[in-house]
């Protein structure tokens, strides 16, 4: 069994259909860890492709916003207005479908969750080694695939010690160590490289690979700039910032 991952699409069409494309050939389901909303100028594509797709899909920061299960101050000032500018966007079934997304799922031997495992709902980075060494005793399974900070990398802890590796692209899931995933972003990267990234994780082959995929950047950022939302949101996207 091969899975795609996918976490922080936020929006952005044609990063989504680019890699549902490449993805396609390369797994057996879709599983998707949150923000599909939010900064982008398709929230409603990209909800309903991956309510389509998606064998399962946990809530993101973003869907709470937008759903009004998490309080906008805590946003900076630009996700407010997109997220402001998303609710008027999506519809009554969007909104309760945004809401009733579970914060944690377990699927063969994996934990999904957004941001972190422990206290999923305070939405914590996991960026250092020690943000991601701390949270090992909050799942249970043998790998966990979070998203959120929008930069791959990879925990390990086992017999051996502990390894932290960002910006990993390749992983093998030895025998006697568990995992800590971040699969990178879809729709906004923020490791310097502007291409989509998603990971696959083959089951049976005992290994996850991040995926980098280039998409139509131009087109989003024109309907970014077309739908009034901040500029710097089309921006950032050139750089993968």
């Amino acid at each position: 069994m091969r899975y795609a991952l996918l976490s922080d699409i936020h929006g952005n069409l044609e990063a989504l259909d680019a890699v549902l494309a490449h993805a396609a050939s390369r797994s057996d389901a879709v599983l998707v860890l949150g923000d599909v909303v939010g900064y982008g100028a398709d929230p409603q594509a990209c909800l309903e492709r991956v309510a389509e797709r998606a064998q399962a899909v946990v809530a993101g920061n973003h869907e709470h916003g937008v759903a009004g299960l998490l309080d906008l101050g805590w946003f900076n000032d630009r996700a407010r207005l997109a997220l402001l500018w998303t609710r008027g966007r999506l519809d009554a079934d969007h909104l309760a479908w945004l809401s009733t997304r579970p914060l944690v799922a377990e699927l063969d031997d994996a934990t999904l969750v957004h941001a972190s495992p422990a206290q999923p709902g305070e939405w914590d980075y996991l960026v250092s080694a020690d943000d991601g060494y701390e949270v090992f005793g909050a799942f249970a399974t043998r790998v966990c695939f979070v998203g959120h900070s929008h930069r791959a990398g990879v925990w390990s802890i086992g017999s051996s010690g502990r390894a932290h590796e960002p910006g990993a692209r390749e992983v093998e899931l030895e025998a006697g160590r568990r995992y800590l995933v971040n699969v990178g972003s879809v729709g906004q990267p923020r490791d310097g490289d502007p291409r989509a990234a998603y990971a696959v994780w083959d089951v049976d082959g005992r290994h996850v690979t991040i995926e980098r995929v280039p998409y139509d950047l131009a087109t989003t950022q024109r309907k970014i700039l077309g739908s009034g939302l901040p500029r710097f949101l089309a921006d950032r996207l050139t750089i993968g910032a």
